[in-house]
């Protein structure tokens, strides 16, 4: 007689088999068609809200912005170095096409509905890709998706909080002369807090990656102690990409990485221990 393990796993490739490739690319489409519906919605409630999604946007840019204040209270309490205490951003925003506010309106929309509807559509993909594993797998992937809202809403309110005030006042209030006056276009401004939040929200979804290659085998822990040092080196050159080039914003970035690295270590060791079992 078949053990329960097995009945479970013979059910779940005979589901498989029902449905072809074709039926697999419609489920597929239907799947993408809900995500995309999703996000275009939040994006419409978010083009509406105009001023408090521009409000939130324009924080990095503003003198009372939380982190800032933040700053100058660490200063006045524990007399830290004056400059820590941002009191002049140093740069002035400003419009230089006819349709720029628009279009940069309708950019800060799009980017607002993919972050608020990432859970769902993370969600949608979960739902797709799980019925090609067994009851097992799937029981030991119970929570995934709010894990991985987890991680990505972290990895924003990092690069929001963090990383961005950091590289936009270095970057808006660096001075070659000071006969040159910062005027900083509407269009950079939203293009630089964008790259570098999404980067950082990609970033904190690496124990996510690692646990979908190491379930599918492409991943193990020896390999990613063997390329800790590799992975060293990459993460420094993507840091200086998308962050300024000073070492704080390097380190701000390189920190967290670092940490989820060690993290998915510890995800793809229990992964390949239970595979053995």
């Amino acid at each position: 007689m078949l053990d329960q393990v097995d009945v479970d796993a013979l059910s779940d490739k005979k589901a498989n088999k029902e449905m072809s490739f074709l039926d697999h690319l419609e489920e597929l489409r239907w799947h993408l068609v809900r995500s995309v519906v999703a996000i275009l919605l939040v994006t419409i409630i978010a083009f509406i809200a105009k001023d408090f999604v521009f409000g939130i946007i324009s924080g990095p840019a503003r003198v009372d912005f939380t982190t800032y204040q933040f700053l100058c209270r660490l200063v006045s309490k524990y007399g830290l170095a004056e400059s820590l205490c941002i009191n002049d951003i140093g740069f002035e925003l400003m419009n230089m096409s006819m349709a720029g506010q628009f279009t940069q309106h309708i950019t800060i929309s799009f980017v607002v509905g993919f972050v608020v509807a990432f859970p769902y559509v993370f969600w949608e993909f979960w739902r797709f890709v799980s019925p090609a594993l067994s009851k097992k797998e799937r029981k030991s992937a119970r929570g995934i998706v709010f894990f991985s809202t987890l991680l990505f809403a972290l990895g924003v309110l990092t690069g929001y909080y963090v990383l961005a005030p950091v590289s936009i006042q270095f970057l808006g209030g660096y001075e070659l002369a000071e006969a040159i006056e910062n005027s900083i276009t509407l269009k950079s401004y939203i293009s630089t807090l964008v790259m570098i939040v999404l980067a950082c929200a990609l970033v904190f979804e690496l124990p996510m990656a690692v646990f979908f290659l190491s379930k599918a085998g492409l991943i193990t822990p020896s390999l990613m102690k063997n390329y800790r040092r590799h992975a060293f080196v990459v993460v420094l050159i993507l840091s200086a990409i998308i962050t300024p080039p000073d070492v704080l914003s390097q380190i701000l970035l390189t920190i967290p990485f670092f940490l989820l690295y060690e993290l998915s270590i510890g995800i793809s060791a229990r992964i390949l221990k239970k595979r053995k079992d």
